[in-house]
């Protein structure tokens, strides 16, 4: 009696999992869509860049929203420093690693090293396919991630 019922039951579940198998060739999970880039001019909205002294640095954030409607390939970020006399000193860059999705805000980050010459900062931004244009807002919210 009790072969029987342990054949029945491997019966269901090989007809069960053979099923399933045979559902997901047929519906396979969608693909990812790739999505063309920016194409010309970019826009952003950023925050005024928050400036502070850490340690030997003085360290540079800005806040970087991409309000474009498509997505930012080969975002650029770079830091520039000038003395009171307005000669350059330097400064720092970042590079996005991929793609800045359409209402995606992301931290740009700069460390210089410390100097009593060091009197102004600018940022400027470019992208892989052309100048950004960019709006300072006072305020960015940085989306938390999601709970898994």
């Amino acid at each position: 009696m009790r072969g029987s019922i342990r054949g029945v039951a491997a019966a269901v579940v090989a007809v069960t999992i053979g099923g399933a198998q045979a559902a997901a060739a047929q519906n396979p999970p969608p693909k990812p869509k790739l999505v063309n880039p920016v194409y010309g001019e970019a826009k952003i909205e950023i925050t005024k860049p928050a400036t502070k002294v850490v340690g030997g640095d003085v360290v540079t954030t800005v806040l970087v929203k991409n309000v474009d409607k498509a997505p930012i390939a080969g975002f650029v970020a770079e830091e520039y420093w000038y003395d009171r006399g307005g000669n350059p000193l330097g400064g720092g860059t970042y590079r996005h690693p991929r793609p800045i999705q359409v209402g995606e805000v992301i931290t740009c980050t700069f460390k210089t090293p410390k100097s009593t010459k060091l009197d102004r900062n600018q940022v400027g931004f470019s992208h892989a396919h052309g100048p950004i244009k960019k709006t300072i807002v006072p305020k960015l919210e940085v989306p938390k991630p999601a709970k898994t």
